[in-house]
């Protein structure tokens, strides 16, 4: 009897500690709580002997085979074991054929268990599966590849797929503590001590895996004793140094919850923004052989791709992407291809980190009352009746490249600048049409965009803001009157520049990316226009940010000193009461350098539309026409002008004039409350002036033009002054862009 004991153990004490160890019952199983706990589905169809078709599926030493050895010691059906390595079609028809007999003549099932069942080619994955599907075996498969690639979708549709994952190190130290205290299967009769950190060692190294575990544990503790087993009261002591030989690892200086893990994924992360391959790659090395999760590891540089890479290379979190996707596939330790690929992707690729304006807007959002949405930009789906939410939104898809200056943030915030592109990269090819959309948005809130008002004195606030929104040019013709002014227009590096009348800068800007050498300033009418043009400089350097000054551009132009002249001089309606503004003209000239050009935009409004342009019906069109020659006549300073009174008033003055109409074309849409506002502020009154007023003038005009669309012409004469020589030497006075010319030399 005694030598049959002594021969049991001998027979266990030669076996691995892995195997001895392996879990008999569901309570002894450590680990996979997500799918095995109590309570859950696998726990409870094992318990109940009610299993269905399922795959294991997860990295080794998670406990898939172990599961399944835990299913055949439970359930009373037969369990078959296939390794798909070993094994082929030839030992699955062996295995058909008995299970076939066992159903048949003593009515049991059969647990078919195949281990690595990915290894099977399609053929042998497709002998296999007749037999799940009529129920001769249950299948239980066992597979370190992701199932939906690597096993037929058919043999997967039929089964349950359980995803194992590496098991935590609490999971290890609950392995490791049942291996040391088992006194049949592990080291329980033995008293076995280790140094600081010699155990958690080898858990931090076996990584998830408990298979590695046990092994390291096994060769620690057999190789450490003198003679194994020990003798009564020997104490086995296992030393930091027999922890890193038994599972092959030294240990790196390296704490996963201390200051050093965080200063060396900081060094890691510091050396990727830096743009140092070579740092980045040895301190990923640091890491890997440390045994830090390469999930953290990934997790920081998808950040670092959006935070410190962003949009000069959009592709690097892709890169990342598909590598942290692949190593998920693929495991360590080949995985570190990917890790180094992900890595010096992100060390060698453009950076920016203009992506941090969320945070300013974060700031804004945190430390400033909520602002209200804009009512056009309210959803129009619930109360545009009632309330008229989404009224007056310009869908940008029906404009002409998909764009249309609009107000997107709140009133409070108009002009706000969060996102600044960097010059490098994919964000150096969007920099400039950015800028521009973005000075096109500010000066399309600029009261002075177009002066076409049919009043120089509105009768009330309310009425302003209409008849601003109805003659303000959008989006399309600001960009037009912009680049009419720079066309064919040879500006140096190093010219200095002057914008008067700047509004919210989209000459101002266009003008100072020409001139890096130089020197800009710009003129203004109210602190609200500098507080815009001010924000918007900050993100220039400073020595390339131009001087703002508030005020009329005659007192500009009057008031500074005699130590700076101007190559160019941009000007945007600065003679819109032309005839009570001649005496700029002399300002203007002795601002200019002799060889200097003056480029002006004037918006004349005697020679745009009127609303007698729309009337088919004779008689009403007369009393129109009768009202605007009163509305438009020789009192009113802004419409008592045209071309030719401009180029008269210059001619004395510059010898060499350059003067193009540009005309202008803008949808409009005639709604009732915008005709009458029109009608009842200004036609009526004017033809009660004139003694000439029709009652049925508005019916008629609401029934014709209510809800009309129109196209507004809008007049705006692009003006070059020199008294050098003419700049531009290729205008065509034929061709139809450049209609109306007026060159005048003297």
């Amino acid at each position: 009897m005694q030598s049959d004991l002594f021969t049991a153990e001998e027979q266990i004490s030669s076996q691995p500690l892995a195997y001895r160890m392996r879990p008999r019952t569901l309570d002894e199983y450590i680990g996979q709580e997500h799918i095995i706990g109590k309570g859950r589905l696998l726990r409870r169809a094992i318990q109940a002997d009610l299993l269905s078709s399922i795959i294991f599926y997860g990295p080794p030493g998670t406990g898939k085979t172990t599961l399944a050895r835990v299913i055949a010691n439970t359930t009373k059906s037969h369990f078959a074991t296939l390794n798909a390595v070993l094994s082929g079609v030839k030992e699955l028809r062996i295995e058909i054929d008995a299970a076939r007999d066992r159903l048949a003549h003593f009515g049991q099932r059969t647990i078919l268990f195949v281990d690595e069942v990915h290894r099977w080619n399609k053929s042998q994955q497709d002998a296999l599966l007749p037999w799940v599907e009529n129920g001769t075996f249950i299948l239980i498969g066992a597979t370190t590849e992701n199932p939906y690639f690597e096993v037929n979708a058919a043999l997967v549709s039929r089964s349950r797929v359980f995803q194992l994952t590496k098991l935590s190190e609490a999971d290890l130290k609950k392995v490791a503590y049942q291996a040391l205290t088992d006194r049949e299967r592990g080291y329980g009769r033995y008293r076995i001590e280790f140094e600081e950190g010699a155990l958690e060692h080898i858990i931090n190294i076996a990584d998830g895996d408990a298979r590695s575990l046990l092994n390291a544990l096994q060769l620690a503790v057999e190789t450490t004793a003198d003679v194994f087993p020990p003798k009564d009261g020997e104490c086995i002591r296992i030393s930091l140094e027999s922890a890193e030989e038994s599972i092959q690892k030294k240990v790196v200086l390296y704490d996963k919850e201390g200051d050093y893990h965080f200063d060396v994924i900081s060094a890691f992360i510091k050396s990727l923004r830096g743009s140092d391959p070579d740092a980045a790659l040895y301190w990923l090395a640091r890491m890997v052989a440390a045994g830090e999760d390469p999930r953290f590891i990934f997790r920081r540089m998808l950040i670092s791709a959006s935070e410190d890479v962003g949009l000069a290379d959009p592709n690097a979190i892709n890169v990342v992407a598909s590598c942290a996707a692949a190593f998920d596939r693929i495991g360590l330790p080949e995985g570190r291809f990917h890790l180094a690929e992900a890595t010096l992707y992100l060390a060698t690729c453009r950076k920016s980190n203009s992506a941090l304006a969320f945070f300013d807007a974060l700031s804004d959002v945190e430390k400033e009352k909520q602002q209200e949405v804009p009512n056009h930009l309210k959803d129009a789906s619930r109360d545009a009746k009632e309330f008229g939410h989404g009224e007056g939104y310009l869908y940008p898809h029906a404009y002409k490249d998909h764009w249309v200056v609009q107000q997107y943030l709140p009133d409070a915030l108009q002009g706000k600048v969060y996102y600044r592109p960097s010059d490098v990269g994919y964000e150096k090819s969007i920099k400039e049409e950015v800028e521009r959309k973005r000075e096109a948005q500010l000066e399309g809130m600029s009261s002075d965009t177009f002066t076409e008002n049919l009043t120089f004195s509105p009768a009330s606030k309310a009425e302003e803001n209409w008849l601003r929104r109805t003659s303000s040019m959008g989006s399309k013709l600001l960009l037009e009157i912009r680049d009419a002014i720079f066309e064919d227009l040879p500006i140096r590096r190093s010219d200095n520049i002057l914008v008067l009348n700047a509004s919210h800068g989209l000459i101002l800007w266009n003008a100072v990316r020409h001139n890096p050498e130089g020197f800009a300033a710009c003129q203004v009418k109210t602190a609200e226009e500098a507080a815009y043009i001010n924000h918007y400089k900050e993100s220039l350097e400073l020595l390339r940010q131009p001087e703002v000054f508030v005020g009329s551009a005659k007192e500009y132009l009057d008031t500074q000193g005699d130590d700076i002249r101007f190559e160019h001089i941009f000007a945007k309606n600065i003679f819109s009461r032309l005839k009570e503004e001649s005496d700029i003209i002399t300002s203007l000239k002795r601002r200019i350098k002799p060889d200097g050009v003056v480029s002006l935009s004037e918006s004349v409004a005697s020679e745009g539309s009127r609303l007698s342009d729309f009337v088919s019906d004779r008689k009403t069109r007369d009393l129109l026409k009768a009202a605007e020659t009163d509305i438009f006549g020789r009192d009113n300073p802004l419409t008592n002008w045209n071309g030719e009174d401009l180029e008269k008033m210059l001619s004395p003055y510059f010898s060499k004039i350059e003067m193009r109409k540009l005309n202008q074309y803008e949808e409009k849409l005639l709604d009732e409350a915008t005709l009458t506002l029109w009608l009842d502020k200004r036609y009526l009154p004017a033809l009660e002036k004139l003694g000439k007023y029709s009652e049925r003038l508005k019916p008629q005009i609401m029934n014709e033009l209510k809800n009309a669309r129109i196209k507004w012409k809008h007049a705006v004469l692009i003006v070059r002054l020199t008294n050098g020589s003419i700049l531009r030497n290729d205008v065509n006075e034929t061709s139809p862009e450049w209609a109306e010319v007026h060159r005048k030399t003297r």
